[in-house]
């Protein structure tokens, strides 16, 4: 048996049956890449790399954000709906999501095998993808909104309840990503219902 590591330190340890071996040889340009995107620059560092994590999916989602309404505003002044701008909308943040989740299990299985841990603390696509999650359905806001999102993805993330932590025993990338991508959709709804509770009050 080997225990998984954690990005976070108030998770217990996690005991899986696979064995990991670390590759050896020279990396290839692919085992960098996998590396960057698994650690998304701030996985080394020393204490609590999951919150930093979490960091850079809310920078992300503001990048995103500010790009977004530059679009819309543009779209709506070519003539476009906002039926179809809200369909448009939800379409890509649809595919985003999918398309950083499927990535970040390529990169956190190939990162598992470079670093011969499993689900080692530099990993960080989890979070990324998590917190983006989070925001992904719910009305543009001030910064309570984006406070509120963050703390709730990291508790959802360090308290995982049923059944996150269960998800954690899949193996490989998508043992990595499965249980905070769940605890993305648990923030989402958490938030969800503030806002609409902000909104009628």
């Amino acid at each position: 048996m080997t225990v998984k590591e954690s990005s976070d330190e108030l998770n217990p340890a996690v005991l899986t049956r696979a064995m990991i071996a670390p590759t050896r040889g020279r990396r290839t340009l692919l085992d960098y890449v996998a590396l960057g995107v698994a650690t998304c620059g701030v996985g080394l560092l020393p204490l609590a790399p999951g919150t930093w994590g979490s960091l850079v999916g809310v920078a992300l989602y503001l990048g995103a954000r500010a790009l977004n309404l530059r679009l819309l505003a543009s779209a709506t002044a070519q003539g476009w709906r906002a039926a179809q701008l809200a369909s448009l909308q939800t379409a890509c943040i649809v595919a985003s999501l999918l398309a950083l989740t499927f990535i970040g299990i390529w990169a956190a299985t190939r990162a598992e095998a470079l670093l011969g841990r499993k689900d080692p603390r530099a990993v960080v696509i989890d979070e990324v993808v998590g917190q983006l999650i989070a925001y992904a359905f719910v009305p543009y806001g001030g910064w309570w909104l984006i406070i509120v999102g963050f703390l709730a993805f990291r508790a959802f993330d360090i308290w995982k309840p049923y059944p996150i932590r269960r998800l954690e025993r899949l193996e490989s990338g998508l043992g990595i990503m499965a249980d905070d991508v769940l605890a993305g959709c648990y923030a989402a709804a958490l938030l969800s219902l503030v806002t609409a509770i902000y909104l009628l009050f």
